[in-house]
């Protein structure tokens, strides 16, 4: 899961994205309110936790930006101010859901995971191709009947390929999916994930195809029948 946390206080944010990663999940921060619509627009979150006071634009404007451009991420927002009238205000603006400080990093993990689930169950959170099935929301996979071994950056990479079937998404697409801006990760990286799954999902009939000049693209292969046992 790759989480964008806006929160303007060194130290919250530190505790925060360290208990985030904790739990295996890419984390991005800004202090800032400007980034946020732009980085939601181009890159693949899955949540974007939003606190009220941030630096430049607050969290209640740098959320109507989120929302007028039509994006659908879940949004958990953070704030000092417990009055009712900013928690309603938030939510009419298009939070999901709303978090008071101070709060004890074992509730925000909790939040994260029922919002994500929710907004899986809404979007489908089975992935599906040839023989295979990811299930987003049990992280796990199979090819037939066979659970599928992938690590941690191999399921997120095939994860986004599944993602975009019929499309080809380029190294750097992939590499920002995977990896949050602290990551010292290179294109490279990205060419030993991919051959690592090459072999792996063979079996389910399907093959990763470079694009000479513009990344990858997942397809079935033809004549060869997917693996059933």
């Amino acid at each position: 899961m790759h989480i964008l946390l806006a929160e303007d206080d060194p130290a919250l944010a530190e505790s925060t994205a360290r208990a985030l990663r904790s739990q295996g999940w890419v984390v991005d921060h800004t202090p800032r309110g400007e980034p946020v619509p732009t980085s939601v627009k181009t890159d693949p979150y899955d949540l974007l936790i939003l606190d009220i006071g941030l630096i430049g634009i607050d969290g209640f404007e740098t959320l109507r930006r989120v929302r007028e451009q039509g994006s659908t991420l879940p949004v958990l927002m953070l704030t000092a101010r417990d009055a009712i009238e900013d928690r309603v205000h938030g939510l009419e603006m298009g939070a999901d859901d709303y978090l008071v400080k101070p709060f004890a990093l074992a509730e925000l993990i909790a939040r994260v995971r029922v919002l994500t689930r929710r907004h899986q169950a809404r979007q489908g959170s089975v992935l599906s191709m040839g023989g295979l099935r990811m299930d987003l929301e049990a992280n796990r996979a199979w090819i037939g009947e066979q659970p599928l071994d992938l690590s941690a950056r191999e399921w997120a990479v095939l994860e986004y390929l599944l993602s975009r079937v019929g499309h080809v998404v380029g190294k750097e697409q992939i590499l920002q999916a995977i990896s949050g801006w602290d990551d010292a990760l290179s294109e490279n990286a990205v060419e030993v994930y991919v051959s690592r799954l090459r072999p792996k999902i063979e079996p389910a009939g399907l093959r990763i195809r470079a694009v000479r000049g513009f990344g990858y693209l997942v397809e079935e292969v033809a004549g060869v029948p997917p693996a059933v046992q």
